[in-house]
């Protein structure tokens, strides 16, 4: 199950997330195991992390997102392009406090 954000949250998480670097990169593949293990650890230690999505056509893209949000119980916060921006607060140690409504 995946987080649903406010309008608000979602401008606030865009706002951080503009100056992150993507730390993680999907391609072929797709959405393999490794790849879920990794981005797991990477929102749970960040919380709010840019995904490289390497897919030649929209359909593909959106398709892999899609995947990597369902499968992480993350939220997708942005896409533009072939970054995609996912957040999920983390379990032990809460960085990010989103704004109420």
């Amino acid at each position: 199950m995946s987080i649903v954000l406010t309008s608000a949250q979602n401008r606030f998480l865009r706002g951080i997330a503009h100056d992150l670097k993507a730390l993680l990169q999907i391609g072929g593949k797709g959405v393999t195991p490794a790849f879920l293990a990794e981005l797991d650890e990477v929102l749970e230690r960040h919380e709010l992390v840019k995904v490289k999505v390497a897919a030649e056509d929209r359909e593909a893209r959106d398709a892999l997102i899609d995947e990597m949000v369902q499968a992480s119980a993350s939220a997708l916060v942005q896409r533009i392009g072939h970054v995609a921006v996912l957040y999920r607060p983390a379990k032990e140690k809460r960085q990010i406090v989103l704004p109420r409504g």
